[in-house]
């Protein structure tokens, strides 16, 4: 691994490159930065090569780090994604947090969610986590349940439904992983055939972030290429 500028150089470059083969803008991807267990240190040095957007996997851990001096000083303005699983005891944090939370998988979150962003007069952005593999450790709604998850979400007045996110199962070869991916932009057409707005696909990792952006994704979600191994 190089240094975190330099990773994130390569990335951007690797972004740039599954776009542009996908017939697609660079502009229209979105690099998140993901920081679990992450120092300040390494995320200062990150925003100062460019990064603005941070995701975060625990809401505690996030905490710590977003309030930190640190990081409250840097100039600019740093957007945190929540893309870990969110448990409803959480959701008061998670919305002062986060400016999008990538993990919605059930109506009753989502109406706690809707509950505390009115308390504090926030719309709060989220995206709706899909569980298109059968691994019991993925958290998401299933794709049965889907489509009345996205109704009642979009019936609640201080959330923002933007997306979808998925995570595959992983393997070795990326191209595996591609029918998750395109499931992902399957269920997200179909949709938006129905009447909805679902502009945001969350897909797409350090190892296979390439073959997501070839299938549609708007925000890859990269740690390990950019901070190394946790």
């Amino acid at each position: 691994m190089g240094s975190i500028f330099d990773n994130i150089k390569d990335v951007r470059r690797g972004i740039t490159e599954a776009a542009m083969k996908a017939g697609r803008s660079p502009d229209k991807v979105q690099l998140i930065a993901v920081t679990k267990t992450v120092g300040a240190a390494a995320v200062i040095e990150a925003i100062e090569s460019g990064i603005q957007v941070f995701g975060e996997n625990r809401v505690q851990e996030a905490k710590k780090k977003i309030l930190s001096d640190e990081i409250l000083a840097m100039p600019g303005k740093i957007e945190w994604h929540l893309i870990g699983h969110l448990q409803k005891n959480k959701a008061k944090d998670a919305v002062q947090l986060f400016a999008v939370i990538h993990t919605v998988d059930s109506v009753e979150l989502a109406e706690e969610l809707d509950r505390q962003a009115e308390k504090i007069g926030k719309i709060q952005r989220v995206l709706v986590q899909v569980k298109l593999s059968a691994e019991e450790t993925k958290s998401g709604v299933t794709e049965k349940g889907l489509p009345e998850l996205l109704e009642k979400i979009a019936q609640l007045k201080h959330l923002w439904l933007e997306g979808l996110m998925t995570i595959p199962p992983y393997r070795d070869n990326a191209r595996d992983v591609v029918p998750y991916f395109r499931r992902l932009r399957e269920l997200r057409d179909e949709a938006e055939t129905a009447g909805l707005s679902l502009p945001e696909l969350s897909m797409g990792m350090s190892h296979d972030y390439e073959a997501a952006i070839e299938e549609g994704a708007t925000m890859v979600r990269i740690g390990t290429a950019i901070f190394g191994e946790r």
